[in-house]
């Protein structure tokens, strides 16, 4: 049965009582935080982009990467998680790019085509599975909330791994996005001199109710509220825990936000709430006609013109 017609039927039955109303909740909870759960083909359904027409393209940038030698990386993390990572060193190279893939995605799979422009620029890559996700451990989705201490720890590990002159650029995608958007709030090291952001969302709480709202018809309340205490429970964070948008008002980091112009599954107007709340040195890129994670594949030249002179202006 589809979560719409569930639901559906969940929240009339919701209403003869509070029984029927956790019960919706707990089979939300549960459809979207738990690996296994998270489907990738439900996921860019409600992205809206047919990636099928850009296969050609991310293929031939991931053999031009796979061409290098590469090495599996692991962290643990600090409430005891294994992570993985695949590392791609670039000799004599101080530059790396640390890239946070999207929901239900996995380390590579985000990044064949952007990581290759890095590489051309000199930089060394670490594309690395978020916990609940590909070889990494964890069974909850931590939706930036908990990834942003992974990332840290990431961070760390490149720092002593590269030396106290490595120079660190932070790239995320969707839930990756809001990932390196929520670290930049936390006390970072020197060497992060960067981060590039595509498509965040705010906070886990305000792209539920938005995805609740625009494509299953329903409001957020009760089921928010319920579902915040069984994530608290459950996953150890609260849906609202962790707010980008609060997050980025801390920071030091430039920041360069991308967002596609029809993006429906995070809404163009986070990016823009984003930036303005973003108290560090900061470009705004929004991509006409681009969905969901889509900008590059609509506009190559500008977003890689954009990404180059970020480059430029803040790594040596």
């Amino acid at each position: 049965m589809g979560i719409g017609k569930w639901l559906a039927g969940a929240a009339a039955a919701g209403t003869a009582g509070a029984a029927g109303e956790y019960a919706l909740a707990r089979y939300f909870v549960r459809r979207t935080l738990i690996r296994g759960n998270a489907k990738t083909e439900r996921t860019q359904k409600m992205a809206g982009v047919d990636w099928s027409i850009y296969f050609p393209m991310i293929q031939a940038a991931k053999d031009k990467i796979l061409e290098n030698p590469s090495e599996d990386v692991y962290l643990t993390s600090r409430d005891g998680l294994k992570l993985y990572g695949q590392f791609f060193p670039q000799a004599g190279s101080k530059r790396v790019a640390l890239c946070f893939h999207g929901y239900t995605s996995q380390s590579f799979s985000d990044y064949a085509v952007v990581a290759a422009k890095y590489w051309e620029q000199g930089f060394s890559l670490l594309c690395v599975d978020e916990r609940g996700h590909g070889k990494s451990e964890g069974t909850y989705i931590g939706f930036g909330c908990l990834d942003r201490y992974d990332a840290l720890g990431w961070i760390e590990y490149l720092v002593e791994r590269l030396g106290e002159d490595c120079q660190i650029l932070l790239h995320g995608d969707s839930m990756g996005g809001a990932t390196v958007l929520m670290t930049s709030g936390l006390s970072l090291p020197p060497q992060v001199k960067g981060i590039v952001s595509d498509c965040a969302f705010t906070s886990a709480w305000e792209v539920f109710t938005h995805v609740l709202k625009s494509t299953y018809h329903l409001p957020a309340f009760p089921l928010m509220q319920i579902s915040d205490i069984i994530a608290r429970k459950e996953a150890g964070y609260g849906l609202d825990e962790c707010n980008a948008r609060e997050e980025v008002k801390k920071s030091h980091v430039p920041t360069l936000f991308i967002h596609g112009e029809k993006d429906s599954f995070v809404p163009c107007s986070m990016v823009y709430e984003l930036y303005e709340a973003c108290a560090a040195p900061k470009e705004l890129l929004v991509v006409k006609g681009a969905a969901h994670v889509e900008s590059y594949y609509k506009a190559p030249e500008q977003y890689g013109a954009m990404v180059q002179t970020w480059i430029d202006r803040y790594f040596q």
